[in-house]
């Protein structure tokens, strides 16, 4: 009985090692397992990347903007040559000429644009020191030199537009689309279409405040396509705009105010009487050019920030 006792728990531990070896053995087979479909299975793909300009996309921008650059560039060299009479040609009366005659005639057909009666210029030449008197006069016939040129380099501008479109580039669109509007609309709706706008020493403002923003701006960009982001230039396109663009957006608003037709350049209840709806629309977009101002203004700050920073905060104990 004792004998049988002993055999059966001899053979129950015997039963037991083996069911644990067993066991053991199948774990090791499950670990090793799973370590080999781990090394079989397909690795995780990793986050796309940003997709990529083909390369004659980056070549076709790369040309746009240094075109871009050098026509900016012409336009400047030629409107300082011109106030400053380098050439000696200033010195004769020049003329006024308007834009490219076809695309002029077109848009003087929109009646938003026709050409009215244009109002009485307040001088202010006698107010100024006398060595700048010659500069103010020659800044009054800055059409007649560069008019022609600022309005086909301008116009390509419309290329932006459609390069946010197709997604070329990554600027907003509506801020893209109302700066060229805004140019557009004040060089063949009101330079082209009004004497008065073409004689004014703002539009001369208004070119040297375009040909240098544009100049540092499409350098820039054409650097950047290379590669390379030269620290002088990151910093006037970031920095600059703070001058040039109310000085340039300013320009145009009152450009825009000197063909409404205030006998006494001041508006009053009784010079709104009879006016024309084209005179309406454009004392319109007198008063919406400043908030637009503002939105391009603001959008340009949050652009500094993000390339600079903001300042820190100085510590207090």
């Amino acid at each position: 009985m004792i004998a049988r006792d002993l055999l059966q728990l001899v053979c129950f531990q015997f039963d037991f090692s083996s069911a644990k070896m067993a066991n053991k053995k199948a774990g090791n087979a499950s670990v090793a397992s799973a370590a080999s479909t781990a090394n079989t299975a397909p690795p995780v793909p990793p986050k796309s990347a940003k997709t990529r300009n083909p390369a004659f996309v980056k070549y076709y921008l790369l040309a746009y903007n240094v075109l871009s650059t050098l026509g900016w560039a012409y336009i400047l060299a030629i409107t300082v040559v011109h106030l400053f009479n380098l050439d000696g040609r200033s010195s004769k009366p020049a003329a006024v000429v308007t834009a490219p005659s076809t695309f002029t005639r077109l848009m003087g057909s929109i009646p938003f644009f026709k050409s009215q009666t244009p109002g009485v210029a307040v001088t202010i030449e006698s107010r100024l020191p006398a060595f700048i008197q010659p500069v103010y006069r020659r800044s009054m016939s800055t059409y007649a030199r560069v008019g022609g040129t600022v309005a086909i380099v301008q116009t390509c501008a419309l290329l932006e537009v459609a390069h946010t479109l197709l997604g070329w580039v990554r600027s907003p669109l509506q801020t893209t689309a109302m700066q060229v509007a805004s140019r557009l609309w004040i060089v063949w709706g009101i330079a082209a279409q009004f004497q008065v706008a073409r004689t004014s020493p703002l539009y001369t403002s208004c070119v040297l405040a375009w040909s240098i923003t544009e100049i540092v701006r499409y350098s820039f960009y054409a650097s950047s396509l290379l590669g390379y982001e030269p620290p002088l230039l990151l910093y006037l396109r970031y920095t600059m705009f703070y001058v040039l663009y109310p000085v340039g957006a300013s320009s145009e608003a009152f450009l825009a105010y000197a063909t409404l037709p205030f006998p006494s350049g001041i508006p009053t209840l009784k010079s709104f009487m009879g006016w024309s709806a084209p005179e309406y629309a454009r004392f319109a977009l007198f008063l919406v050019w400043w908030p637009s101002l503002y939105q391009l203004y603001t959008h340009m700050i949050v652009q500094r920030r993000r390339i600079y920073g903001s300042k820190p905060k100085a510590k207090t104990n």
